[in-house]
């Protein structure tokens, strides 16, 4: 499967939905390989089988016994609701590869709402933002949620600049139980204010990750001349050297990385970095550790 996991690859499907399963169902045959690591929900109880259920956690040894269909329960296993905040800005155009930074956001918000909802059975919803909210689709359980919350993310076409605190204050006023929050952002803003608009919303019960999203050529750039460079939401251009590059850039974008980084995790939010180059799999792998090290 790992072939299919590729961003790159991926990018190449023109059906979110089937990225989403492609990844998920990926990501669980890797999770039965592992004998070390599983969801982040504790063993709990079983429960008959229903009609509907997915098939995937059945005990089969416990049906070998006793020829009777069950399935583990977990604790925390429902009442869970999920919303991701996604960054449409002009900056996620970005990409020396594919996919560019805003698809790999959409790609990593379809595989988490696949997974709660189908793998999981919780509630998930979507605020997409730039300078201010374009889209919001509330948490929800009901039926065509999955197809609610994709569409979505097929309407997040990267404009305008980024103003994360717009997409905030939209949330808090709607806001009306606690759950898991996740920002997917470049976060091109200043670390301290980024937290200081997050963390408010960690006070109040919920739990805070914040996916840190960057091209690999953010990272670590490589430039062999003088380059001018544009900015993607000011259009301001600048005329940079590779000494400049592979100095003062890194130290920079290194220095950036670290402040958001400490001051989340000292605010108590989650941070987790991703580059665009990441296998999905591996993306879903990190982001339950982070629910188990927090659970």
């Amino acid at each position: 499967m790992q072939r299919f996991l590729d961003p790159a690859v991926l990018a190449g499907i023109t059906s979110l939905d089937l990225i989403a399963r492609t990844v998920v169902d990926g990501f669980v045959a890797g999770l039965h390989r592992s004998p070390d690591f599983g969801f982040s929900q504790e063993f709990a109880e079983y429960r008959p089988y229903v009609q509907g259920d997915d098939l995937r956690h059945v005990d089969w040894n416990l049906f070998a016994r006793t020829e009777r269909c069950y399935l583990k329960r977990y604790e925390g296993e429902t009442n869970s609701q999920l919303t991701v905040l996604l960054d449409a800005s002009n900056s996620m155009q970005y990409g020396s590869r594919s996919p560019i930074k805003a698809d790999y956001a959409r790609f990593v918000a379809a595989s988490l709402f696949y997974l709660a909802i189908h793998n999981q059975r919780d509630a998930a919803g979507i605020i997409v933002f730039d300078d201010d909210v374009r889209d919001f689709v509330p948490p929800s359980t009901r039926p065509g949620q999955l197809a609610r919350l994709l569409s979505a993310l097929d309407r997040a076409e990267p404009r305008a600049r980024t103003d994360i605190f717009k997409p905030l204050r939209h949330l808090q006023a709607l806001l009306h139980r606690r759950g898991i929050i996740i920002v997917i952002s470049d976060f091109y803003e200043d670390p301290a204010a980024v937290v200081q608009a997050l963390e408010q919303l960690h006070f109040i019960g919920n739990d805070v990750i914040l996916f840190h999203l960057l091209d690999p050529n953010e990272l670590r750039p490589a430039l062999s001349s003088p380059s001018i460079l544009v900015d993607l939401e000011t259009q301001e251009k600048i005329e940079v050297i590779p000494e400049y590059v592979n100095t003062t850039y890194r130290l920079k974008i290194e220095a950036h990385i670290e402040q958001l980084r400490s001051q989340a995790q000292g605010a108590g939010l989650e941070y987790r970095l991703i580059s665009t180059a990441q296998p999905l799999d591996q993306m879903l792998r990190e982001y339950l550790s982070l629910r188990k090290a927090g659970a």
